[in-house]
């Protein structure tokens, strides 16, 4: 943001500290009227035909602000992608570790990237793969919606499922 001096237009838009609109004044005009006030100059729409400018203390105006995206940055939540890898010839036992993992990352609130990676000529029986991953989204239904189906991406098909949210 430009403050005082940092200003270059001509002619400003001003608005005092109480939020009154004071007309069109020339930049020196408003500067003089900003250290009377003992405050500064802010250029807040420096876009705008003339350019806005308020009369404000400008190191409070920064603390709020920092103190209101730091209150934003704690409200946020990030949201991880986990990946499971299975096999399009996975046992039931190895594909109930792997769906207990993907539940565990669900119930978190992480997304689930489930891939199955295509070996040697096993490429050749894609709908082997696909079976597998449509099994892993039907078994984590009730947690997760489908973000995205399966596709393939080289040697490896992948999808996405994202936690459902509760309202």
């Amino acid at each position: 943001m430009l403050v005082n001096e940092g200003i270059r237009a001509r002619e400003l838009r001003l608005i005092d500290h109480q939020g009154n609109q004071l007309g069109v004044k020339s930049r020196n005009e408003a500067l003089e009227m900003a250290t009377r006030a003992n405050l500064d100059l802010v250029l807040v729409a420096p876009n705008a035909k003339p350019p806005v400018a308020r009369i404000m203390d400008y190191g409070k105006y920064r603390f709020e602000q920092q103190k209101r995206e730091k209150e934003a940055r704690k409200n946020q939540k990030v949201i991880n992608v986990k990946e499971v890898r299975l096999s399009p010839t996975i046992e039931d036992h190895d594909f109930n570790t792997k769906l207990r993992n993907g539940r565990k990352f669900l119930e978190k609130g992480d997304k689930v990237k489930a891939s199955i990676r295509f070996r040697g000529r096993a490429i050749t029986h894609k709908e082997i793969g696909q079976r597998v991953l449509n099994k892993f989204a039907e078994e984590c239904s009730d947690l997760a919606a489908v973000e995205s189906k399966p596709k393939m991406d080289g040697r490896s098909m992948f999808l996405v499922l994202a936690p459902k949210t509760e309202k």
